[in-house]
């Protein structure tokens, strides 16, 4: 029950129709994030993420919070490298309500010189608290380092020099430049017919100035196998390993998905098994595959103590090695592919998730990629597609290595 329209003012809407749901998920995204930001706008996207909240031209911030308690609702936001997304689930009876207040923040936001002043202290409190979480601050420091000219390796929160620098009158500049229709996909899931969404979301868009968002223009980011050491007074010793992913419109995108999930994206993983398992070494391992619209990046973390470094990256590349010069068993390949496809179907039964992941087809591929085809493509992944796909990842040229720990000597792969 897939459905799409583009508004005469420029506004992409689409829906998946599910009857089964008394509710419905509705998620404005805007196609900007820390992606598109020049240096000195750093942390903008994330900041204006927390200014939408602050007030409107008809509803006051402690009026949007409110509104959307009394129905029982939800009300949210996120900020990532290439997108930010304003959602709310709410009963369908309230669906008009919720388009309301979020047309109303996304058209007509107050962005007081107040409210920029108090919510860039409140940013920088993030980022103090992000800080002192060295398992999350590790993944950045990784991006940081595989793609140190590039947006991409830039933390998406800013800096708290970035933050502090980003005036009043450049944050509404950022909110102009990006916050076009245009920029705007409406991405609708749930128990209402795709005609009633079209015609709700007309009467707040139906007179909006038609006009394209200015980007940067930017290239593709290249990518830097190389190591980083941070030293801090930690008990363990946060390492993450990197190699070059694909991007999300790439059909390679589904062999990735299925080596990742084989090497360590669950607890039957060859690295869970092998490191905590059967040694002891670690309490947390796992892998991911990050996939952008033009390139992607696989990520390995570990938390160690210093004693236990060495050995511990000689069994993550053994484990790498081995993907790499021989085919996954047939056990192992079966195993994984039920696993995507199983979280996958799971993940469905929310109506948030749907919305998710109708927004990013239309951003991203800019077309709808049915379950049939999910499922095709899964299940044509072979072994030797694994074993080829590793083979290219896992080189000494290829790997980056980030520490951030008690340790002053770099980490190296091979």
């Amino acid at each position: 029950m897939y459905q799409k329209t583009v508004l005469p003012a420029g506004v992409t809407v689409v829906t998946e129709e599910k009857q089964t749901f008394p509710s419905v998920a509705v998620g404005f995204w805007v196609n900007v994030g820390s992606k598109w930001e020049s240096p000195a706008q750093a942390g903008a996207s994330h900041l204006l993420e927390h200014l939408l909240f602050k007030g409107t031209s008809k509803y006051s911030a402690r009026e949007i919070a409110e509104t959307f308690d009394s129905v029982g609702g939800q009300l949210n936001a996120f900020t990532s490298k290439e997108h930010t997304c304003y959602y709310a689930r709410v009963l369908t009876d309230h669906f008009a309500l919720a388009i309301d207040v979020l047309s109303e923040m996304f058209l007509r936001p107050k962005l007081s010189p107040k409210d920029v002043v108090r919510e860039k202290m409140v940013v920088q409190e993030e980022i103090n608290m992000y800080e002192d979480s060295p398992d999350e601050l590790v993944h950045d420091l990784l991006a940081k380092t595989v793609w140190p000219q590039h947006p991409l390796g830039r933390r998406i929160l800013g800096d708290k020099k970035s933050v502090l620098n980003l005036a009043p009158e450049e944050v509404h500049s950022f909110f102009r430049q990006h916050y076009r229709p245009t920029n705007l996909v409406i991405s609708v899931v749930g128990n209402i017919k795709h005609e009633q969404v079209v015609s709700t979301c007309e009467k707040y868009f139906n007179s909006t100035e038609v006009g394209q968002a200015k980007r940067l223009s930017q290239e593709a980011p290249g990518y830097n196998a190389r190591s980083d050491t941070f030293i801090r007074d930690l008990e363990q010793v946060h390492l993450c390993l990197g190699a070059p992913g694909v991007a999300i419109n790439d059909d390679r995108l589904y062999t990735m998905d299925v080596a990742n999930c084989i090497l360590g994206g669950g607890l039957s993983s060859r690295l869970f098994q092998r490191i905590r398992e059967e040694r002891g070494m670690a309490y947390s391992i796992f892998s991911y595959h990050s996939a952008y619209q033009d390139n992607g990046l696989l990520t390995i973390y570990v938390g160690l103590n210093r004693g236990n470094i060495k050995p511990g990256i000689d069994l993550i590349r053994q484990e790498l090695e081995a993907m790499a010069n021989m085919p996954v068993t047939i056990e192992e390949l079966k195993r994984a592919k039920q696993q995507i496809w199983g979280n996958f179907l799971l993940g469905l039964e929310s109506t948030t998730n749907r919305m998710i992941r109708l927004a990013k087809q239309e951003l991203s591929l800019k077309r709808w990629v049915s379950l049939d085809e999910v499922q095709a493509k899964i299940n044509a992944v072979t072994a030797t597609n694994i074993q080829e796909q590793c083979l290219r990842l896992f080189q000494p040229d290829t790997m980056a290595v980030v520490s951030l720990g008690p340790l002053d000597t770099e980490v190296a792969i091979w």
